[in-house]
């Protein structure tokens, strides 16, 4: 089905002419529309557009409304002030751009596809090779998958990257440790779960860290194991493969139970990019991007200094001729541009990491790998903290673990779940449970402006009432419950009606969808979706508080208020399934 143009484009474009008649020499006019309280919407252009041209505003505005064309769609346009515009549109265009959008048979409500889509490499959900997720891998995974999404549904063709720190230091510390301590996963390794070989891995992890910040001929023998490895040692590579897959079923696991799809071919860690890195080193040198300073290769920039006023560099190759993640990060832009022809990559990584984003960006740009065709940019995200405004700790001061805090969620909803359910079984209350749970804490997430940091308070992400999850699902599932005691009635739309005051901003706003999807997917932003959702679902609130569906007077209304209902519940459905979260048919 072809996309449905929304009211606010049909009114600007009405708008845009009338202007163009009044003031034809200048040009096309933008009359700034937006909504207003004091009527359907407001437009606020005419006050700059008269200023520029000397005219008076008021009487340019009356102007305006002389020629403005109005026929089925305005009922009204008044002059307000000093040449502001009221527009009131008529019920009936109303009802019928909601029933063009309810027509859709396709599920996207009139959203069109972009015309000419682009490719954009989004880099999110970045865990560590034998390394427990936790608190912490939340916000890039939760936003990454939510923008994945909004990209993918506006007609983007997305590449998904999951750069999982499965290479350097830390790998050498890791395979010596065990060379040297054989019976350290002994523990039936073979038959553990993902999270049981994970815990066996990160304890590894920890022991190995202990002994190499401790122990200097250690730390030696380690570090000689780092260059085997990269030179490819059979025995070397075997033991790291082994830490590798043992933890991509651990994030199987964790990202299965975030209720989120990661696939094997998306995961190209930094070992993906080991063959480039001194390729990357050359060109960088022979350009003259990069010097040698003090035996290191170094990019310096003239806007980035330290504390004593001395250049900080961005250090591409060590000076014992080890590579830095800069190294890693400017091959993977390489391969991004010029393999999968990338017009845009994202980066949803935490904002702590802007310094070494905005130094490898530059430096790619002064390379030539970055131009005016492709963009690169950090989604930079916030800390998550806990009730008292610091970051999220347990009580012993360690970082929460993932999972734990997804189980912990996932139990808080069920009781929520159990305490309202009339005809649930246990079984139901479970599967609710985790769809409640989960989606709480993306939800949570997702609804905060990604730059922002925000405190992770379970008892407020599983309310009935306020800005969560929960809400909106419930208003799903309060409406499911309406269409099936509706008996013969069918949702139907019946544009000759008059409507209430609560059923006009409610199909209004349903109307908005489409445009809030666009501006969430060009902006990278989940949470303006986030917002308009729970705005949809609390003008839904008022609707049923004040227009009775089922009891309506006629049939006729009846038809129109559950059609109202089923648009409002398409739309919720639609754009919570965009932020990764589900809407049960029963609660």
């Amino acid at each position: 089905m072809a996309s449905v143009t929304s009211l606010s484009d049909s009114v600007h474009q009405r708008l845009a002419a009338a202007l163009s008649a009044a003031l034809p020499q200048a040009g096309s006019a933008d009359p700034l529309l937006r909504r207003s309280d004091r009527a359907d919407f407001q437009a606020n252009g005419i006050l700059a557009l008269a200023k520029k041209e000397k005219a008076n505003p008021r009487e340019l505005a009356t102007q305006v409304v002389s020629g403005v064309e109005s026929g089925e769609l305005i009922k009204d346009v008044e002059v307000s002030g000093p040449g502001f515009l009221n527009i009131t549109l008529t019920d009936r265009a109303i009802t019928r751009n909601l029933a063009a959008r309810y027509a859709d048979d396709t599920g996207r409500l009139g959203v069109p596809h972009a015309e000419h889509p682009g490719t954009t490499v989004i880099d999110y959900a970045q865990p560590n090779v034998a390394k427990e997720m936790h608190v912490g891998h939340l916000r890039s995974a939760v936003i990454g998958d939510a923008v994945v999404q909004l990209l993918e549904f506006t007609g983007e063709n997305v590449v998904r990257r999951h750069h999982i720190g499965d290479w350097g230091t830390q790998f050498g510390m890791l395979i010596q440790y065990l060379e040297e301590h054989p019976h350290e996963l002994d523990h039936k390794a073979d038959e553990a779960s993902g999270e049981e070989a994970m815990s066996n891995l990160d304890r590894l992890y920890k022991a190995a860290r202990k002994l190499f910040d401790a122990d200097e001929e250690f730390k030696t023998r380690a570090r000689r194991r780092v260059v085997d490895l990269q030179a490819g040692d059979p025995q070397t590579l075997a033991t790291w493969q082994k830490f590798v897959d043992e933890s991509k079923i651990y994030f199987f696991s964790v990202f299965e139970k975030l209720d989120m799809e990661i696939r094997d071919e998306d995961i190209v860690g930094e070992s993906g990019y080991n063959d480039m890195l001194a390729e990357t080193c050359r060109l960088l040198e022979e350009s003259g991007v990069a010097v040698r300073s003090e035996g290191a290769l170094c990019v310096f920039f003239d806007d980035i200094k330290g504390p004593d006023g001395n250049p900080v560099p961005l250090i591409v190759q060590k000076s014992d001729g080890g590579y830095g993640y800069a190294a890693t990060d400017l091959s993977a832009i390489r391969d991004r541009v010029f393999n999968l022809k990338a017009n845009s990559i994202i980066y949803v990584v935490d904002a702590r990491q802007s310094l070494h984003f905005k130094m490898v960006f530059e430096t790619a740009r002064k390379a030539g790998w970055l131009g005016d065709d492709v963009k690169a940019h950090q989604l930079a995200f916030g800390t998550v903290l806990g009730k008292d405004g610091k970051p999220f700790k347990t009580r012993e001061g360690e970082t929460v673990r993932l999972v734990d805090l997804l189980d912990e969620a996932i139990d808080r909803a069920s009781a929520v779940v159990r305490e309202k359910a009339q005809d649930l079984s246990e079984e139901e209350i479970a599967e609710r449970g985790t769809q409640v749970g989960v989606g709480a804490v993306k939800y949570a997430d997702l609804s905060t402006s990604a730059n922002r940091d925000y405190k992770f308070d379970l008892d407020q992400m599983v309310s009935l009432n306020g800005d969560t999850s929960v809400y909106l699902q419930y208003a799903y599932a309060r409406i499911q419950s309406i269409l099936r005691k509706a008996g013969a009635s069918r949702p139907a739309a019946h544009p000759e009606l008059e409507l209430h005051e609560a059923e006009r901003a409610l199909g209004l706003h349903a109307d908005s969808f489409a445009a809030t999807v666009a501006e969430a997917a060009t902006e990278y932003a989940p949470h303006k979706l986030a917002a308009y959702l729970y705005q949809l679902a609390s003008l839904y609130t008022t609707f049923y508080d004040k227009c009775p569906v089922l009891k309506a007077e006629t049939q006729e209304q009846i038809e129109n208020r559950l059609f109202l209902c089923d648009v409002t519940a398409r739309t919720l459905h639609r754009g919570m399934d965009l932020l990764g979260i589900r809407t049960p048919e029963r609660l």
